[in-house]
């Protein structure tokens, strides 16, 4: 279609940083066009250990970090590695889509829903109720993608007290950690008897705008990334060796970039948000991450109703809220990695749409 504005797509609209794409062309011109190490550059291993500390999290670069083809690889090994036929996993929702498959593939899923008027944040106690004998691992993802939920350090304390009274394993999906614009980003593999029992999985994509690269890592104790590296080896080899040498120089070099991109994304979600709720569908503040997810139960419509007929007559699209789990139902998710001019455009598209369906309703 053409004219469309789309608040769909879940990738920064940067292009990746000049100084970044530079190192990939100068190691092409080096001859790094080999394979690296199964695990991965070792120095790029030891940058990503250098930058974890920042979050609190200390990990041996030898033993306990492994680079892997985007956070998506790194999620299916921690499936693999963690769940056997009769397991169940537990996730969040509504949350990132491709978590529910990928268990699907090994165990049941059991969903933990979670809600606007709690800010979309897990608690403890949602968990509790979805604890069965057969539990085994618990899917964290904050920022959150599709609601832009952040869970605090004392929310997340709460969460490791019922993991650990329950034995439960930890994958915990920081891709969206530095996109935290109110506070700092806690882990909780941070917290007290939780670094044994969490597999941390992050990668380039969001912060540093390098989605296409396909570079994302996984952080965990030896014996967990030992298991997984088995699996990795065997199927990927390693990832791609001019991909990891822009990675590291991305790691060394690109905080002013990525810190430039943050603060667009601030502007940006902060108008999104105004403009949403003043159109009337209520936008709780989005915390992380670059979305925004309204309530779009004052239309009367359904979520897929409401994304299909906004792109049919509106030509804006974004993404009906029930692919993210049933408690999105609802709800839209609404991108805001676009330029504040096709947000404003969309903004305007978007209070049409809505105010022609309140007048139908009157009338």
């Amino acid at each position: 279609m053409q004219g469309v504005i789309s608040l769909g797509v879940g990738e920064p609209d940067f292009v990746t940083p000049w100084h970044i794409r530079e190192a990939c062309m100068y190691s092409l011109e080096q001859g790094y066009t080999t394979y690296t190490s199964n695990r991965g550059l070792p120095e790029l291993c030891i940058e990503i250990a250098k930058y974890l500390t920042k979050y609190d999290l200390a990990y041996d670069p030898s033993h306990e970090i492994m680079v892997t083809v985007g956070g998506s690889e790194a999620i299916d090994l921690a499936m693999r590695t963690l769940v056997c036929p009769g397991d169940e996993v537990l996730i969040p929702a509504p949350t990132y889509v491709s978590y529910r498959p990928c268990a699907m593939l090994y165990a049941s899923v059991i969903d933990v829903p979670t809600y606007a008027e709690d800010g979309f944040r897990l608690t403890a106690q949602a968990l509790e109720r979805a604890i069965t004998t057969r539990s085994k691992v618990l899917v964290l993802c904050f920022p959150n993608n599709p609601t832009g939920a952040v869970m605090t350090r004392e929310d997340l304390a709460q969460i490791a007290e019922v993991a650990i009274r329950h034995d439960l394993f930890v994958i915990s999906d920081e891709i969206y950690a530095e996109l935290t614009y109110d506070g700092h980003h806690t882990s909780i593999a941070a917290l007290p008897g939780m670094r044994e029992r969490t597999i941390v999985i992050s990668g380039m994509s969001k912060a540093y705008a390098m989605t296409g690269w396909r570079i994302g890592y996984i952080a965990a104790p030896e014996p967990l990334l030992a298991a997984m590296l088995k699996i990795h080896q065997y199927t990927i080899m390693c990832a791609p060796h001019m991909a990891q040498r822009a990675a590291l120089e991305a790691l060394r070099n690109g905080d002013d970039e990525r810190d430039k991109m943050i603060e667009s994304y601030d502007r940006r979600r902060k108008l999104i948000v105004a403009s949403l709720n003043e159109i009337g569908l209520p936008c709780h503040e989005p915390r992380g991450a670059f979305y925004a997810f309204p309530d779009i139960r004052p239309t009367g419509l359904s979520s897929e109703e409401f994304a299909e007929r906004l792109l049919l007559e509106q030509g804006v699209a974004v993404v009906p809220g029930n692919v993210f789990g049933e408690t999105g139902e609802g709800f839209v998710r609404c991108s805001y990695a676009t330029s504040v001019e096709l947000i404003e455009d969309a903004m305007r598209r978007i209070g049409a749409f809505v105010s022609k369906l309140v007048s139908q309703a009157v009338k």
